[in-house]
């Protein structure tokens, strides 16, 4: 097993450490800190209380029956040949609705 090491640098150290990498390697530390964002974000969301309070609301018009689907959307031109392309395309799971 690995150890663990933790360091403090400054920021500027950090640019230029960095700054050696090369290519693949900068964007693998890109992936990972993209990953880490992306978890910090969540965990924020999970414990905003506005956030929850909008989850709930979304939940329950849904269980209401208060959404629409992609056959309410208007069309740009709602001809009734684009509208039933439209639908036999999503029916016969040609577009990814």
């Amino acid at each position: 097993m690995p150890a663990i090491v933790k360091l403090q640098l400054s920021l500027e150290t950090l640019a230029e450490a960095i700054s050696s990498l090369d290519l693949i390697e900068k964007r693998q530390l890109q992936e990972l800190i993209e990953q880490q964002i992306f978890e910090a974000e969540e965990a924020l969301y999970e414990d905003d209380a506005q956030t929850q309070a909008e989850i709930q609301a979304v939940r329950a018009e849904y269980k209401d029956g208060d959404f629409m689907t992609v056959f309410d959307l208007p069309l740009p031109n709602p001809s009734p040949t684009r509208r039933g392309a439209l639908r036999s395309l999503i029916k016969n799971k040609k577009l990814g609705f």
